[in-house]
């Protein structure tokens, strides 16, 4: 299983990119993958690379439909292969759930 943390936001757009953020999320909440949205970041679970980049892809593409001249993406990958891990069992694994 793959963890992601993933943000996405344009930054040619004025101080408020909530409507790009919130659209970004709508995807991710669509396309079927485990996710937790905070804050500052999303966390996703996919199964593999190709999942998670087209979530990421879409994602993209919505946020230039909308308009955006420039986007930033931050997107850190954790692809544990010694057993199977989720955003569950690494809350766990700190205290945290």
């Amino acid at each position: 299983m793959i963890i992601a943390e993933f943000s996405i936001f344009p930054t040619s757009e004025g101080a408020s990119v909530s409507r790009f953020v919130r659209e970004a999320i709508r995807i991710i909440e669509a396309s079927g993958l485990h996710s937790e949205t905070g804050g500052m970041s999303t966390t996703i679970e996919a199964p593999d690379l190709d999942s998670l980049f087209r979530v990421i892809k879409e994602a993209h593409a919505a946020i230039l439909k909308l308009g955006a001249k420039r986007i930033h993406i931050d997107l850190r990958v954790d692809h544990r292969l010694d057993k199977e891990a989720t955003i569950s069992s690494k809350l766990k694994a700190v205290g945290k759930e």
